[in-house]
Order: structure tokens, then C-alpha cells, then sequence
């Protein structure tokens, strides 16, 4: 209430209503320098934000032109040309260097992830694969199993199991997740832990029971169920 009066007052007031004025006017005067410098900073701010998405936005659309090549070689599957450049054109590597805050340098992450997999070097892959990113519905949870095909190949089959959960539980379809699945209770039969392989294979089972895999997860559920 005491600030409502004290509103009430200053409206009827108008001598009382110039005292306050004078006193803002007085403290903005002994504090430029402040105000000044608050307002400096707001604009910097401001100012390196939409300086910075314009910057982004140039080295994004010059990474994706100078990528096309490393693309080329990637499907040709000439992996150290994709990955490393031909001398005239920039490999993935490369592009993950000189533009590093493109989105064709989050996505040359991907690619020279599958690269190095191809190769048979896991921990390189994974490196990559692990520095990549996307909301998209397929390409983010591929790219979580294909970290766990690097483990299972290095036998670390505890993560591998960890990664194919991470990516039958990405944005969840009848299409792939199945697929991750499957994967994950392969890595699971591995490491002795039927309990949780027969959990795998039954989510397929029950909810994606039109897909490819329905058959053998029922088959390898049944076999390890006689197994025990």
C-alpha cells in the first residue's frame, strides 16, 4: 500500500514529482561513466552475436562447396582421400579444421568417423562419431550404434551395449531401432547376461512385431530360455 500512496502522491504532487526527476537526472549525471558502459557493453554484445551467426552462416555455405570432393572419394570409397584431401581439395579432416563452427564441420565429423571405422580404426571413429551432433531422426542414432560397432570390434562389449541403448532409444521407429536392438542384445549374450539380452530381444517382440527382426529375436530369446 505504501508504494501505491507514494505513486498517488507524485501524480497529485507535481513539486514532489520534479524532485524525484531531479534526483534520476542527478544520479545519471554523477554515474555516466557507469551507464555508458553498461549500454557499450549491450551493443558489443548485440553486435557480436549477429556478427558472429553472419560468419557462421558464410564459412557453413564455403565448408559444404569445399566438402563436395571429400563426399566424392568418401562414396567412391577412397577413405584416405576423403579423410586427408588430394592436395587441390579439402578432406574431412581438413574441413573440421579451417571451419570449425560450420554445420558441414559437425557433419564431417560423421563422415570421417565412418571412415576411420572402415579403416578398422575404432578409437579414431569413435572420437569423431562422439564429437558429431544432429536432431535428426535417423543420422544421431546411427551414429550411437556405429560407436558401439567400434567397441564391439575392440570387444568393449559393455559399451557397445551402452551405445546401441542409446540408440534404440533415440526417437524410437519400427525401421531401425529394431536393428539397435538386436546389436544390443548380441552385446549382451557376450558378456553373459542373458537376463538383458532376453529383455532386447523382447521389446522387438512385442513392439515392433512387424519388423524384419521379429523372427530371430524370438528364435534367439527361445534359445536362451533353454539355455537356462
Amino acid at each position: 500500500m505504501a508504494k501505491k500512496d507514494e505513486s498517488k502522491d507524485l501524480l497529485q504532487n507535481p513539486e514532489a514529482l520534479a524532485e524525484k526527476l531531479e534526483g534520476a537526472e542527478n544520479w545519471l549525471e554523477q554515474n555516466s561513466k557507469l551507464v555508458i558502459g553498461v549500454v557499450a557493453v549491450l551493443l558489443v554484445a548485440v553486435a557480436g552475436y549477429f556478427g558472429f551467426m553472419y560468419y557462421k552462416s558464410n564459412q557453413d555455405a564455403q565448408a559444404q562447396r569445399e566438402m563436395f570432393q571429400a563426399i566424392y572419394y568418401f562414396e567412391a570409397d577412397s577413405l584416405n582421400l576423403a579423410l586427408n584431401g588430394d592436395g587441390n581439395n579439402l578432406g574431412f579432416i581438413d574441413i573440421i579444421d579451417e571451419y570449425k563452427f560450420s554445420d558441414a564441420a559437425n557433419l564431417a565429423h560423421f563422415y570421417a568417423g565412418v571412415s576411420y571405422l572402415k579403416q578398422g580404426k575404432y578409437e579414431a571413429a569413435r572420437l569423431y562419431l562422439q564429437d558429431f551432433s544432429s536432431n535428426d531422426l535417423l543420422v544421431q542414432a546411427r551414429a550411437y550404434s556405429l560407436i558401439g560397432d567400434a567397441y564391439m570390434e575392440e570387444e568393449n562389449f559393455e559399451e557397445a551395449a551402452n551405445y546401441y541403448n542409446k540408440a534404440a532409444a533415440y526417437k524410437p521407429n519400427r525401421f531401425f531401432t529394431p536393428t539397435y536392438l538386436m546389436k544390443a542384445a548380441l552385446a549382451y549374450e557376450k558378456l553373459n547376461q542373458a537376463e538383458k539380452a532376453k529383455a532386447a530381444y523382447d521389446q522387438i517382440i512385442t513392439k515392433y512385431w512387424e519388423s524384419a527382426e521379429y523372427q530371430n529375436a524370438r528364435k534367439f530369446k527361445a534359445k536362451l530360455e533353454s539355455n537356462s
